[in-house]
Parts: structure tokens; C-alpha cells; sequence
């Protein structure tokens, strides 16, 4: 969804103006609301807040299985090490410093 000049919204007008910018939000735009004219918050239809917050999930899940694919091409290519052993060098390393 683009944003338009219109979409942006200072706070002042928008304590004024609440409702109908909700209603505007609900037939499916978003609001910038600015302070300072700055960005501040952002109104929008909660379904879809729901929406990018399942998207943000399901992202942080692909992250999360590649790193699961990329350990286990690490260890059917042996190049893996005892965490213990890493563990202890480390530690060593740093009474060294």
C-alpha cells in the first residue's frame, strides 16, 4: 500500500479528527501521525496489524530454519567442533589477555 500526502496526519489533527481517520483506517488506508513533523505512531485496521505481526513470525521461523539448515550442512561437511573444547579455548584465551 503506497502513502500518500493525505495519510499523513499531524497529532493535533488527530485528536481532532479520531474518528473519521479511524473510519478512513478501517475502509483500509493508513495513517502516518506525526509530531514535530516527525513520525510518531502509525493507525492501522488491527486485522492487519495482526496480519504484519504473523508475517513478522513466520519471517523470524525462516530465519530460524535456515540457521538449522546451515548447521547441518556444517556437520555433514565435519566442520564442527566440540562446544566444550570451544568453550575451554575461549576461556583460556581470555586469562591470557
Amino acid at each position: 500500500m503506497t502513502i500518500t500526502a493525505q495519510d499523513i496526519v499531524s497529532l493535533s489533527t488527530a485528536r481532532a479528527q479520531l474518528s473519521e481517520l479511524a473510519e478512513q483506517v478501517k475502509a483500509g488506508a493508513e495513517k502516518i501521525i506525526t509530531k514535530n513533523g516527525e513520525g510518531y505512531v502509525a493507525l492501522v485496521d488491527a486485522h492487519r496489524l495482526d496480519y504484519y505481526h504473523r508475517l513478522e513470525q513466520a519471517h523470524l521461523h525462516l530465519l530460524m530454519l535456515n540457521e538449522v539448515r546451515q548447521g547441518l550442512e556444517d556437520v555433514a561437511a565435519g566442520s564442527t567442533r566440540d562446544a566444550r573444547e570451544a568453550l575451554m579455548e575461549r576461556r583460556q584465551a581470555r586469562t591470557r589477555a
